[in-house]
C-alpha cells in the first residue's frame, strides 16, 4: 500500500467521522427577578425556539440590590420556567447561586441532527402545489356548450 492511497482513505475516514457530528451550542437568556408577565412570556418563547432547534439553554437570573436577600424569588421563576418548557426539554443543571447571579442549564430531549432530519422530513409532507398549478390541473367547464336549463340564454322574451 503507497503512502498517497493511505492518506487518502484516512482523509475520507475523517470527513464522513465530521459529517456525523454536531457542534453543541448554549444559547444564553438572562432574566430579572421581578420579570412582567408579557417580558416572561416573550423570554419563554425564546427558549422554546432554542430548544426546538436542539441547542442547550443557559437560564441566567440577575439580582441587584436588595434582591439579591431573595433568591428564592429567582429559584422559583427557574422552576417555572422549566416546567413551561418541559415538553422541550429538561434541566440539565439545577439552579444553582454564582455571586449575584442564578444559573440553569436547559438541555433539548432531541440532538440538533435529529431535529435537522425531523424539519426535513416534515417541509417534505408539506410541499403544497401552488394555486395556479392547482387551478390548472382542475377541469374548467367547456365555455362553447349553452346550458342546459336556459338561464345563460338572453334574448327577446
Amino acid at each position: 500500500m503507497d503512502y498517497g492511497k493511505f492518506k487518502y482513505e484516512s482523509a475520507v475516514k475523517a470527513r464522513e467521522s465530521r459529517k456525523n457530528q454536531t457542534q453543541t451550542v448554549v444559547k444564553e437568556i438572562k432574566l430579572r427577578p421581578k420579570i412582567d408577565p408579557h417580558d416572561y412570556g416573550t423570554k419563554k418563547g425564546h427558549v422554546e425556539r432554542f430548544l426546538k432547534a436542539g441547542d442547550k439553554v443557559k437560564v441566567t437570573i440577575m439580582f441587584r440590590g436588595r434582591e439579591q436577600s431573595r433568591p428564592e424569588l429567582g429559584f422559583r421563576l427557574l422552576q417555572r420556567l422549566a416546567s413551561d418548557v418541559e415538553e422541550l426539554g429538561f434541566v440539565e443543571s439545577q439552579p444553582k447561586q454564582d455571586g449575584r447571579n442564578m444559573i440553569m442549564v436547559i438541555g433539548p430531549h432531541r440532538k440538533k441532527s435529529e431535529t435537522k432530519a425531523h424539519t426535513a422530513g416534515q417541509a417534505q409532507n408539506r410541499s403544497v402545489p401552488s394555486p395556479r398549478a392547482a387551478a390548472a390541473a382542475a377541469p374548467q367547464p367547456a365555455a362553447s356548450e349553452p346550458a342546459a336549463d336556459g338561464a345563460g340564454v338572453s334574448g327577446p322574451a
